[in-house]
């Protein structure tokens, strides 16, 4: 069973930066993307930026600008750098990885990890 870890999340100043990384526990292939959602309190999960197999990224209007997500092949590990962050960035920030094999797709999430942006 693949395992997705996230880490890197924290308390900061409005106006700061933090990294996100995510690790799959083993090497996959045929990623069909890697992505990183958030779930701020009475929200619903929004997804905030992804990145496929090619390497083509997509982001949420309010974080264009501001994140960049970026990835490793080997191991499999996505990265989201939060630079301007601003109070409403605050959520528990989720990854979530897709693979196919033999014509199926297969997801996996991470636990979360919380950022907290606050003065």
């Amino acid at each position: 069973q693949v395992q997705v870890v996230e880490s890197g999340g924290g308390l900061v100043q409005p106006g700061g930066s933090l990294r996100l990384s995510c690790a799959a526990s083993e090497s996959i292939f045929s990623i069909v993307f890697m992505a990183w959602y958030r779930q701020a309190p009475g929200a619903q999960r929004e997804l905030v930026a992804i990145i496929t197999q090619s390497n083509s990224t997509n982001y949420a209007d309010s974080v264009k600008g501001r994140f960049t997500i970026s990835r490793d092949n080997a191991p499999n590990t996505v990265y989201l750098q939060m630079n301007s962050l601003k109070s409403e960035d605050t959520a528990v920030y989720y990854c979530r990885l897709q693979h196919w094999v033999g014509g199926i797709t297969y997801d996996y999430w991470g636990q979360g990890t919380q950022v907290t942006v606050s003065s």
